[in-house]
């Protein structure tokens, strides 16, 4: 029988969810030296970069089959280790200069982060469920808090000239030992939840899913939200350097001040969501992203631009975890409803950014920002999607 949901196991799953964002953030921040050492032109980089979307898109879609067969527990495991086993293939690549192994490190990298992104996120509804608390914007916190570690880590170790190899083999190692560490530890509510909806499986169809109109508006939100997280972390430096002329260096400070807005909204949506209900607190939340952006898009204002920046943050950060609990709650199957929320959001990073480097090429990055602004407001109107069918209470 899976163990109980204790406060010992929910802490393992909190530090489990920094993981991803402490790896993912370790190898962003070095990917100028990543080009630099193999010397790739800027058609190649995308050709290496691409293999992280691949891997993801990969892991996404096998990730059902293989939680439904060893459980969200193991996948989160297997997941991690694979984002370990990915930063070891690019350190090699540095050493071999080949191409070929960066793009097979980001390919087994991205599987193992669609796998682990996948079942985490269906293990953190079901223990907000079991304990009846909402804790999913914590989880997705710490998921920033690795961001911003990473990051910072990553900027210390450019500055004092750290070899890349060394650098990504070092995170590879603390990641797959706290992994090993932890991983036994943490809850395994979804595999309960699994059993307990066992008898009900045999009529379960997709098809009723995407039919679901309560679910599809969520999983909307879910895209918006997603987007205006992920256009930030893609464009957001190359947005203030060319669309708002800062320099360099503060165009990647100003990113960092975006993380620290993520990080801060995320710890800070449990007591709200206590206090004003799920639904209220996502549109504020969308509100302000809204908001957000038309400031970074139309104004000039150098310093009120890079103001916004921070309340982008905080707006963009609750609209994805909000929403894959509004999911995991909508109804039965919430193991596959979660997913399919989830894979909405992965469409948006995957698909997005791309979409909004091609606008950018013809319009400008800040014209290019006018779709997230649209979805972000349409996602404001729909957020009633997510009301609660009954009140969570706090842990």
């Amino acid at each position: 029988m899976p163990s109980p949901v204790t406060r010992w196991s929910r802490y393992a799953l909190y530090l489990l969810f920094l993981l991803p964002g402490l790896t993912l953030a370790t190898w962003v921040t070095r990917t100028p030296a990543l080009r630099d050492g193999l010397q790739a032109s800027t058609e190649q980089m995308g050709m290496i970069l691409f293999g992280f979307s691949a891997g993801a898109m990969l892991g996404i879609l096998s990730a059902g089959r293989i939680i439904g067969r060893f459980g969200a527990n193991r996948v989160i495991c297997l997941g991690l280790l694979g984002l370990s086993a990915g930063l070891c293939v690019l350190a090699a690549s540095s050493d071999l200069d080949s191409a070929w192994c960066a793009f097979a490190g980001l390919l087994l990298f991205g599987l193992g982060m669609g796998w682990a992104d996948i079942a985490a996120n269906i293990e953190g509804a079901a223990v907000e469920r079991a304990i009846d608390a909402p804790i999913m914007t914590t989880l997705h916190g710490f998921f920033s808090l690795g961001t911003l570690v990473g990051a910072l880590a990553g900027m210390g170790m450019t500055a004092m000239d750290v070899p890349l190899d060394l650098h990504l083999l070092a995170i590879a190692v603390l990641s797959a030992l706290l992994t090993l560490a932890l991983i036994g530890h943490a809850p395994r509510a979804s595999e309960q939840a699994g059993a307990q909806q066992a008898d009900s499986k045999a009529g379960f169809s997709w098809w009723a899913l995407l039919k679901d109109r309560r679910l599809l508006l969520i999983g909307f939100v879910v895209l918006a939200m997603a987007l205006a997280e992920g256009a930030a972390n893609d464009w957001l430096p190359l947005l203030m350097i060319d669309g708002h002329g800062f320099a360099q260096t503060t165009g990647t400070l100003i990113y960092l001040v975006f993380t620290v807005g993520m990080t801060l909204g995320r710890f800070a949506g449990a007591p709200v969501v206590n206090r004003f209900g799920r639904a209220l607190t996502l549109r504020a939340s969308a509100l302000l992203g809204a908001l957000s952006l038309a400031l970074v898009v139309f104004c000039d204002v150098q310093w009120v631009a890079a103001a916004a920046v921070m309340l982008w943050g905080v707006g963009a950060s609750l609209g994805f975890p909000l929403a894959i609990s509004a999911a995991g709650e909508s109804g039965e199957h919430s193991n596959q409803r979660v997913r399919l929320a989830a894979t909405a959001g992965y469409l948006a990073f995957l698909v997005g950014p791309p979409l909004l480097g091609f606008l950018g090429e013809h319009y400008g990055l800040r014209l290019a920002m006018l779709p997230v602004l649209v979805l972000v407001a349409i996602a404001f109107v729909l957020a009633s999607a997510l009301q609660e069918n009954k009140r969570l209470q706090p842990a």
